[in-house]
């Protein structure tokens, strides 16, 4: 929002931050702040006791339901998911209880889908490894889609970006906490966070918020259950975590976890348009803060993509926190095209001069002859690399709570350990899209959200473009 710059706009904003009103910061202490922390009594942070990838068990993976037309299927859909610890009562008979919240098909601008995004809730039915989509089990719905989210986020429509966290905690009841932005931030800045019912049906929208202090490009992409005891310990009871990942580092150069809690101590949700106070856990630095590719994530490049995160944690005390998506591990990366002529050939876009288009593996400036524009490459522009592999990046939570202390910056904690996931992925089979999303080790567009059934140690993640137009959901046991 733009700062006020007359007397009397100055006059109502400090009126408003008095009064606790929408557009204003909440009148108590900020959550996770240090003057609200009890700094007497958390744990010093004991480093590695953390998950190890090898203790990731592959089960399988199952279809989501079909639907019907736009926006009533999963088609161009899986932006977000979550895990229901409550749902579907009568479905843990196969070791696989509860259920999955996930968005359909995205909204879309220019009234073309202005309804798009709704959120349907599905039965998890036992996957299978099958090397055929069609061998693979189909789960049900248990709500249909839901335009939970209808007359809210309109400013933000243009290749949207969503989290989901189904969230039962005793302040407010099971409510699902939402985060909502697109490519480009709107002018004026929009409000990201909010939280609805999980009675799809009577949705009960709750917000939207702004969170304070934090880059419009940082909060709103995924999100994430922080443990309650974590929390409690170095937060200040701030148990929800957001996050963005922009290529090209806009957001950060590696991934985003932001920490944050909408609502007040008798568990009331905020007014709509207040400010949250939140803390940052995990931040690089972003690309328009500088050139160099510094205080950022080991190995990053502009193309990386990370589209879902969750805390892991187990009965034997064991944690991590992991983001998924794709890695550019490219030779060359480069914002353009696709070059016709093979996947190892850069084309930039000429007409783009304001930044370092091409780049070498370690970040340094392609040699001249590669900051050339091909001929015939197709529309889609963005940022190219010679080969992405898909992976689980696994963080130790003992750095974050270094963090939290102020011990360290949030540009410092790398992650402890990364899995390659290509080998259990379909890669499109159906070969759709493949002008927008590539082929073979040039494919990006990987990976949608994930969710974490804690209780039972088993992680959903959402492989897009695997069945047609459609996601699939892989699942992994952490033993």
């Amino acid at each position: 929002m733009k700062q006020p710059i007359l007397l009397a706009a100055c006059l109502l904003l400090a009126l408003l931050v008095a009064c606790n009103l929408p557009g204003t910061t909440p009148a108590s202490p900020a959550v996770g702040t240090a003057e609200n922390r009890d700094t007497s009594s958390p744990p010093a942070p004991l480093p590695g006791n953390v998950i190890d990838p090898q203790d990731l068990a592959y089960l399988g993976a199952f279809r989501l339901p079909e639907g019907g037309e736009r926006p009533y299927t999963f088609e161009y859909g899986g932006n977000a998911l979550t895990f229901n610890p409550d749902g579907d009562p009568n479905g843990a008979a196969d070791g696989f209880p509860g259920s999955l919240f996930i968005t359909g098909h995205d909204r879309l601008p220019y009234g073309e889908l202005p309804n798009g995004s709704q959120v349907a809730e599905i039965a998890i039915p036992a996957p299978i490894n099958a090397g055929e989509i069609e061998a693979l089990p189909r789960a049900a719905f248990l709500q249909d889609f839901h335009d939970v989210t209808a007359g809210h986020f309109t400013e933000m429509e243009e290749i949207v970006r969503i989290g989901l966290l189904y969230l039962n905690r005793p302040e407010t009841g099971p409510v699902i906490h939402i985060t909502w932005g697109q490519h480009f931030e709107p002018d004026p800045t929009a409000a990201t966070q909010a939280w609805f019912s999980a009675d799809l049906a009577s949705p009960n929208f709750q917000g939207p918020w702004y969170l304070e202090g934090q880059s419009w490009y940082n909060v709103n992409d995924y999100m994430l259950e922080i443990p309650a005891d974590w929390a409690d310990s170095y937060l200040n009871g701030a148990y929800v975590g957001t996050g963005r990942f922009h290529q090209g580092g806009w957001s950060g150069m590696g991934p985003v976890l932001i920490a944050y809690r909408p609502w007040d101590e008798n568990g009331h949700p905020f007014p709509p348009h207040t400010r949250l106070p939140s803390v940052t856990l995990l931040h690089y630095a972003a690309s328009t803060e500088t050139d160099a590719i510094e205080r950022a994530l080991t190995g990053y490049q502009h193309p990386d993509e990370w589209s879902g995160g969750a805390w892991l944690t187990t009965e034997g005390g064991q944690a991590a926190l992991l983001f998924a998506g794709a890695k550019s591990n490219g030779e060359r990366y480069w914002y353009g095209y696709i070059n016709p002529a093979g996947p190892d050939r850069p084309c930039v876009d000429e007409a783009v001069t304001d930044f370092l288009t091409c780049r070498l593996a370690d970040g340094s400036p392609c040699p001249s002859e590669d900051f050339r524009e091909c001929a015939r490459h197709n529309d889609y522009r963005g940022w190219w690399s010679t080969r992405w592999d898909t992976q689980f990046l696994f963080y130790d939570p003992a750095d974050l709570a270094r963090v939290a202390l102020g011990e360290i910056e949030p540009w410092e904690p790398q992650p402890y350990a990364a899995l390659d996931i290509d080998e259990y992925l379909y890669f499109n089979p159906s070969g759709v899209e493949t002008d927008l999303i590539g082929t073979g080790p040039q494919r990006r567009y990987r990976l949608g959200d994930v969710a974490y059934d804690r209780q039972n140690g088993l992680l959903y993640v959402l492989e897009l473009y695997a069945d047609g137009a459609a996601p699939v959901v892989h699942v992994w046991r952490i033993r």
